[in-house]
């Protein structure tokens, strides 16, 4: 009877790594995404520490668990703990990129994807040619859910709207230069008049309203859009062989005119340079593997900004 009572009395640490999920995503799903565990093995190890600690830990509310009074009290002790865990296996010289097996997906716009993916793949293939990466576009108002399930590890774009669990990092300042076809009237001087005067192809591939009118439209100034294309290619494609004019980032219009038949002027109207941020959950602070990715990310991509013309 003694030894079973000192089996019982010891917990499965792994058991408060599932606690903490929990805790922090707000159910048994969205913890199990993070863990990369299933769904059943997620509530088998939440109804094992149940009976272990003699609470139910976490009450139904919706579609969200809430924690019990036991559960807010223990768990800054417990995340602290698990915290100086990871800390100490990260110490450990043991990571090796070429021994990964894994994929990362980025939230991504097309524009950043053809600028940064270029040189991240060719340091992939060298450095961890076990990785997969999954580029996609997310609406801006879904990136924090997506990193709190662990759906998207990375997102890149403009300033978002985020908790307190996102961590980010700034990458670069944007900023908009006007393309049109070469032969083009404005081709070589583009005043502000001629700019608002003249049509235009926008990009929106979600419908989402375009940031630049946005900012125009505040300080009374509007413009006629005559296309609204998805992608930023195709619409770089039509201004070559249209009348109409396309406001772009500077570094993606560096890249796309060694291809299209395109001219570039100055944006003749006062726009403050954009931030470009990184985004990620903070639980992956941490993550060796996924601390190594974001710096090949970031790398690449100011790689890629110092070698386009200026």
């Amino acid at each position: 009877m003694g030894s079973r009572m000192e089996r019982d009395s010891r917990i499965d640490l792994n058991l408060f790594r599932v606690l903490d999920a929990i805790y922090t995503q707000g159910g048994v799903s969205a913890a199990a995404r993070v863990l990369h565990l299933t769904q059943p093995a997620v509530t088998h190890a939440l109804r094992r520490l149940r009976d272990q600690l003699g609470d139910p830990l976490f009450v139904r509310q919706g579609n969200r668990l809430l924690p019990t009074d036991k559960v807010r009290a223990m768990m800054p002790a417990v995340q602290g703990h698990l915290k100086g865990l990871l800390a100490s296996a990260h110490a450990q010289p043991s990571f090796d990129p070429r021994r990964l097996q894994t994929e990362f997906v980025i939230g991504f716009r097309d524009i950043l994807e053809s600028i940064a993916l270029p040189g991240l793949m060719a340091s992939i293939g060298r450095e961890a040619p076990g990785v997969r990466v999954v580029s996609r576009r997310v609406a801006a108002d879904e990136v924090e859910r997506e990193l709190g399930t662990g759906a998207l590890d990375l997102a890149v774009d403009r300033p978002l709207r985020a908790g307190e669990h996102i961590s980010h990092r700034r990458l670069l300042d944007e900023t908009l230069v006007v393309v049109m076809r070469r032969d083009h009237p404005l081709a070589r001087s583009l005043r502000r008049a001629d700019y608002l005067a003249a049509q235009h192809v926008t990009v929106s591939p979600l419908g989402e309203a375009s940031a630049l009118d946005t900012l125009l439209g505040q300080n009374g100034m509007f413009r006629e859009v005559r296309m609204v294309a998805q992608h930023y290619f195709s619409a770089c494609q039509i201004s070559a062989a249209s009348d109409l004019l396309l406001t772009v980032p500077k570094a993606y219009a560096d890249h796309l005119a060694v291809l299209l038949p395109i001219a570039m002027q100055p944006l003749p109207v006062r726009i403050k340079a954009i931030p470009i941020l990184a985004y990620w959950h903070d639980s992956k602070d941490n993550d060796q593997a996924h601390r190594w990715f974001r710096e090949r990310l970031v790398k690449s991509i100011t790689a890629a900004m110092q070698a386009s013309p200026q």
